[in-house]
């Protein structure tokens, strides 16, 4: 049993109804811990781990077989609980926008993609793609390639390994530039280049500039591998046209071009990814725009709690 204690408010109920409307996560099991199965990095077996919350602020990590080397800082980085959130409510005080934010959405922080591989692929499948149409494509992949965990009495169905991916690259329900994409994205993976604490050593610029470099990865994907799958909490999305257009609005900028919009987001830092994960849930909150296409309401994703 891994203890996780975080630093700072957080509540793993939360982060249970945010993954509910996180389409490249799918849906998790209603009932019971929060249920999760991923091979950390992408690299070795499928690892599931139950996830409880006690009245302590304490997230408890019930992990399914032999524990990985460092899975406890992988999950860790998933969660946004590797990284210190005491100063995050000070934001709040200097800034109204966020203010309210926090205050709509007690405790939630980013809950990211399991690896930055998974977040490579998600980038790659998406690609000129309906979200809803690539979260059935993912989850058709792992219903079919990927290691299911018996975890708390549910099977949970990982994402396909990148050994795995790059045999069965060329049988995915994808088109070839896509399979060909994945497959060098697994080699990637492979090769260390998209390894979680490889990218958390880096800022985050050279984070993104390094996995720029890969094929299929643009400004708009290497973003979201560094920020969401890497768990970078302090980036501030230049790709982000839907943020920015809240942004705008919230803050009374019309007109606003992103440089201006950066400026007004240094006042969240050190958390300016946290910051714009709260703007991006708010909005889909008030105007249905839901990944996976399901009319989910994150304003729920605050019930439960803060702690």
């Amino acid at each position: 049993m891994l203890n996780l204690t975080p630093r700072g408010p957080f509540s793993l109920a939360a982060g249970r109804r945010f993954l509910d409307g996180f389409a490249p996560a799918g849906r998790t099991v209603e009932d019971g811990p929060l249920r999760l199965a991923f091979a950390p990095d992408g690299r070795g077996a499928t690892t599931g781990v139950a996830l409880t919350q006690s009245g302590d602020g304490v997230v408890h990590a019930e992990v399914v077989g032999a524990e990985p080397p460092g899975f406890a800082d992988h999950l860790a980085r998933v969660l946004s609980l590797d990284v210190d959130g005491t100063g995050f409510p000070a934001v709040a005080d200097r800034d109204p926008v966020v203010g309210r934010l926090l205050a709509s959405y007690p405790g939630l922080r980013p809950v990211g993609f399991y690896s930055p591989y998974e977040a490579a692929c998600w980038a790659v499948i998406t690609q000129r793609s309906r979200i809803s149409q690539a979260a059935g494509v993912v989850a058709g992949i792992r219903a079919r390639w990927g290691e299911a965990a018996e975890v708390a009495g549910h099977p949970v169905a990982a994402f396909p390994s990148a050994a795995v991916l790059r045999e069965v690259a060329g049988e995915l329900p994808l088109p070839d530039v896509k399979r060909e994409r994945l497959r060098g994205l697994a080699e990637a993976a492979l090769d260390g280049r998209l390894d979680g604490a490889r990218l958390r050593a880096m800022s985050a610029e050279e984070a993104v500039a390094d996995v720029s470099l890969l094929a299929g990865i643009g400004p708009f994907s290497a973003e979201l591998v560094v920020v969401r799958g890497a768990g970078h909490p302090d980036r501030f999305p230049t790709s982000e046209g839907r943020l920015h257009d809240s942004m705008r609005q919230l803050y009374d900028l019309p007109g606003a071009d992103v440089e201006e919009l950066a400026s007004v987001a240094r006042a969240w830092a050190p958390y300016r990814t946290w910051v714009a994960v709260l703007l991006r849930v708010d909005r889909e909150a008030s105007t249905g725009e839901i990944a996976r296409g399901a009319r989910v309401t994150l304003a729920a994703a605050a019930r439960g709690g803060s702690r």
